[in-house]
Order: C-alpha cells, then sequence, then structure tokens
C-alpha cells in the first residue's frame, strides 16, 4: 500500500493502470444509491473507521487519489484505516498489467480492456452489506434492489449530516439481528428475505460467520462455508466472494446480466447456455472476476 498522510487528507499512489473516471461511471450507476454521492467528479461517503465516524471525500489529483475528511482531522491510526479502506476499495492491490497481458488476444475481453481501462474491481468492504445487497437483489431488477436497499439504510443505519447533507452507513449486523421479520417486511422486503437477512445478522453477531474466517480458507472452501446459510446460494456465494473477499477466479455463472452481456458481446440472438457460460469461466481461469466485472460495465455503456 502507498500513500501519503497529510493529517487533513492523505494522498494514495495507485499502481498504474489505474482510472478513477471510469471507477466512477460504476459507483454512479444508478441514481438511487444511498452509500456514497458523486459531485463534479469527487466521490463522497460516510465510513466509520477505528470507531470514528468519518465523511471523505475522494478526487483525482495528478494521477493519485485525495482523500480529504471533511467532518474534522481523524487520529493517526483511522488515518491509517481510511488508506486500507480505500486501497481495498479499489482494488489497488491488483496488477491489472497482468490481467490485460493475458486478455489482450480473448475476442471478447480485448475489447472490454481497450475501452475499460484502468476500471477496477470496486469492492464492498463490509461482508453483511455485501451479503444483504446480494439477497436484496435476488429475482429482483437492479432499480428495485437499489429502493429496497435505500429503505433498510434510512430505517436501521446512522447517518451524518454535513452542509445540509445527510450521509449514511449501511445498517450493522448487530442492529439487524435485534429485528423481526414484520420490522424488513414493512420496508417491502418479502418474508423469506427477510428471514435470510435476520438469519445471516444473528451468524454474524455470534461470531459464526466473518469476513475474517472466510478470507483465511481457500476458494472452495469458503464457497462451502457460504453456501451453509439460508439465503445464499450459488450466485450469491460467488458474488460476495468476487466483491468482498477478492476472489479473483470466482464467476456467477447464473447472473442475467453477465448473460446478456456476453450475448450482446458475442452477438448472439440468444443468451449464452449454461454449458457456454462454464466454457468461457474455465477459459478465463485465474480472471473470471475481473472478466465478469467488465461485461457488467459494459451493460451500462450509455452512462
Amino acid at each position: 500500500m502507498n500513500w501519503t498522510d497529510g493529517h487533513s487528507f492523505i494522498i494514495i499512489h495507485p499502481l498504474d493502470p489505474f482510472s478513477f473516471e471510469e471507477c466512477l461511471i460504476f459507483l454512479g450507476r444508478n441514481e438511487r444509491e444511498i452509500l456514497h454521492t458523486i459531485k463534479e467528479g469527487c466521490l463522497i461517503k460516510l465510513v466509520r473507521l477505528n470507531g470514528e465516524l468519518i465523511l471523505i471525500k475522494v478526487q483525482s489529483v495528478n494521477d493519485s487519489l485525495k482523500v480529504e475528511f471533511l467532518n474534522g482531522i481523524p487520529s493517526e491510526a483511522a488515518r491509517e484505516k481510511a488508506a486500507e479502506y480505500i486501497w481495498e476499495w479499489f482494488d489497488l492491490d491488483t496488477d491489472l498489467s497482468h490481467f490485460y497481458k493475458w486478455g489482450s488476444d480473448d475476442p471478447v475481453l480485448s475489447e472490454l480492456i481497450r475501452r475499460y481501462t484502468g476500471l477496477r474491481m470496486i469492492a464492498i468492504h463490509d461482508l453483511f452489506e455485501a451479503l444483504v445487497w446480494a439477497v436484496l437483489g435476488q429475482q429482483i431488477n437492479l432499480t428495485f434492489a437499489y429502493t429496497l436497499k435505500k429503505r433498510l439504510v434510512e430505517a436501521y443505519g446512522e447517518n451524518l449530516t454535513f452542509h445540509g447533507e445527510t450521509y449514511w452507513l449501511f445498517p450493522s449486523f448487530e442492529e439487524i439481528a435485534l429485528l423481526g421479520e414484520a420490522d424488513l417486511r414493512k420496508l417491502q422486503i418479502t418474508g423469506r428475505k427477510a428471514a435470510y437477512i435476520i438469519g445471516i445478522a444473528a451468524a454474524m453477531k455470534d461470531g459464526r460467520l466473518t469476513k475474517e474466517s472466510l478470507l483465511k480458507l481457500d476458494e472452495q472452501q469458503a464457497r462451502k462455508a457460504l453456501l451453509q446459510y439460508k439465503g445464499i446460494g450459488a450466485w450469491t456465494a460467488d458474488y460476495v466472494m468476487m466483491k468482498c473477499l477478492h476472489v479473483k477466479s470466482s464467476f456467477p455463472i447464473a447472473d442475467v446480466g453477465l448473460q446478456n452481456a456476453l450475448k450482446a458481446a458475442m452477438g448472439y440472438e440468444r443468451k449464452p447456455k449454461l454449458e457456454e457460460m462454464e466454457a468461457f469461466s474455465h477459459k478465463w481461469e485465474g480472471w473470471q472476476g475481473y472478466a465478469a466485472f467488465y461485461l457488467w460495465r459494459s451493460l451500462y455503456e450509455a452512462i
């Protein structure tokens, strides 16, 4: 991790290639997003780091990321945590040059790499948030999933008002574990999904399910550990492994958006069949997660 501490701000120095603009396009893909705000090329997000509630503003300055602390200067430990958070959020440990060299001859990936050079796999740092977001998105369209997330955050998340704007944190698993299914059904979350979410929260509250424990496992072990919980099927496990655990070889093979993106990229008149998706997954061994992420990016080309 390469960063500089300026006390009231920090500077993150990413490896090339890195495109903050491309990352903002992904982060700005839906106007109902409540957990961050994009204004004039800057990204504003509320985070809790080292026990401190911190409002950060991220912008690109001279090929680096300047991270300003808007609501006061955090402690030195919190500033270091902020650097770690940004580094993970934008997946800055990954050397994309390897992916680009590897994919340069692939008929699907070569064009995506050319169009989206510098795009990083934007992470979801918090395991509970990643799991709940995946559960909420099951079998509904993306717009309604964002609506449900917004209702959940506004009902049970922590917030901070700064210069007349309110910024939100995703609810903690401790908070959600105290709820009943009826509380979540009031938000138009189905009873089944409400049970799943509360069950996941309870598992995290009693320590059975943690990000730290999953990160100690290999890919197959982590997937098996996730699948034992109700509401976490193959798609959800693969998505969370990609977005939260940084497993580059995870590939949500049943994802409809991914199938539609491949249909367009290959010029098919129909969505690829399961065996065709499996063939792509084997072909992209080791980089399936990034292949999927770049294909997802192609779905909102017009943004």
